[in-house]
């Protein structure tokens, strides 16, 4: 049987702020405050962390700055050894750091692992941001003559939706609505402070981006870290039983990959059940994993909402109505607070804000938070099991885990 993974705590910083206005060294000055943070959070110290993780897209291209996992061992002198590693998967670079460090505590190498994501975006201009992003298309084979790679992709998958299943664009601005208010209550979120956004169909407060794709659709640039310390069933009871604190566990996982490029993505689903097949077996394999049936048994989920078309298309993935019916899960109210599965309870992407590769880690960060009941104003009552659902490039990368109360 596999070591148990529990997450013994977590930070992430102020997805609000701008880094390169606040410091010299932006990069490395998140990273040490998520990790530091985590550390505090989680009442661990340097010293007993054994394997350190980074999830990141593109810093080569944002800051000319590679090789993140020795940057990782500058934060702290016990780390001058510390086996460390650097993941990409495009925005679900930090899951994919998670699952490489859970897998070293299953295997026994390691008790403790230290899991940072870090993205520094918001030090050149939005175009620039863009085309740098661009990088986890098929780079020759997908083009994109307005320089919008991510909206255009999401807008065609909008239009596939729309293709197969019928599309209401008014569920599409009620989830804008349900994030950006869940957002107000979130103290980290980017767009805490945005009391005047419009999600109306109206092109001066609520331009169109690409196609029917507006502004209120598209999450936005951000700075940010987030960092969290997993440990295995001996460190982990120990820690328990010395500090008074029970964990959450890692109940289950799922990992999938499908082709890089959209349109054949599109192609090889198109006689399928699901728009995207492998998104829908890396959450069921997560379900399999947990011991559980499905979504009845989740108390609130954190995904994967880099424009409102991927929460509508996860929300069916995740089984939470048939196949190309998400808009009844919207209708109902069951994702709203206080609904029966509240669905990002953060403000997601949309609201918290989305640093490519630490959003994975954010999300699993936020879900030991909901289940350990430490989740602040943004704590779904009772929650005790809370999924996760990171997503990288046109749905390509999908991962998902199922995180519950220890014990």
């Amino acid at each position: 049987m596999a070591e148990q993974v529990f997450v013994l705590g977590g930070a992430q910083t102020d997805f609000a702020v701008n880094w390169t206005r606040r410091s010299d060294e932006p990069l490395r000055d998140m990273l040490a405050e998520a990790v530091s943070g985590a550390l505090a959070d989680a009442d661990v110290p340097a010293a007993d962390v054994e394997t350190g993780h980074v999830g990141n897209l593109a810093a080569e291209l944002f800051t000319g700055q590679a090789h993140l996992g020795a940057l990782l061992t500058t934060l702290d002198p016990a780390w001058s050894a510390l086996p460390t590693a650097r993941h990409e998967a495009a925005c679900a670079s930090g899951s994919v750091a998670v699952l490489a460090a859970m897998a070293e505590i299953e295997a026994g190498r390691y008790d403790v692992a230290l899991v940072a994501g870090v993205e520094l975006m918001r030090n050149v201009g939005g175009l620039q941001a863009a085309e740098h992003l661009g990088c986890a298309t098929w780079v020759g084979r997908e083009e994109f003559p307005d320089g919008l790679p991510w909206p255009t992709l999401f807008e065609r998958i909008a239009e596939e939706v729309d293709d197969r299943y019928g599309l209401d664009r008014d569920h599409l601005r009620r989830i804008a609505e349900i994030n950006r208010g869940n957002a107000l209550r979130n103290p980290l979120a980017q767009t805490r402070a945005w009391t005047a956004v419009s999600v109306a169909p109206d092109d001066e407060t609520n331009p169109r981006v690409v196609g029917q794709l507006r502004a209120a659709d598209c999450g936005r640039i951000t700075d940010g870290a987030a960092a969290v310390v997993l440990a295995g069933r001996r460190y982990a009871a120990e820690w328990a039983r010395r500090r008074g604190r029970t964990p959450a566990l890692v109940r289950g996982w799922g990992h999938r990959t499908g082709s890089l490029a959209l349109a054949d993505k599109l192609a090889a689903s198109r006689d399928a059940e699901y728009l995207f097949p492998h998104l829908r077996t890396a959450i069921t394999d997560a379900y399999a994993r947990a011991g559980i049936p499905g979504p009845e048994a989740l108390d609130a989920v954190e995904l994967h909402d880099c424009f409102t078309i991927t929460e509508y298309v996860a929300l069916d993935h995740l089984g939470l109505t048939p196949p190309g019916k998400s808009g009844q899960a919207i209708d109902d109210g069951r994702i709203e607070p206080g609904g029966a599965l509240p669905v990002n309870p953060s403000g997601g992407l949309i609201g918290a804000g989305h640093p490519v590769g630490a959003s994975g880690v954010r999300m699993l960060h936020d879900a030991a938070r909901q289940v350990t009941g430490r989740a602040g104003e943004t704590q779904v009552p009772g929650a005790g099991t809370v999924a996760t659902l990171n997503i990288g490039g046109s749905a390509a990368t999908a991962v998902s885990f199922v995180v519950g109360r220890a014990g």
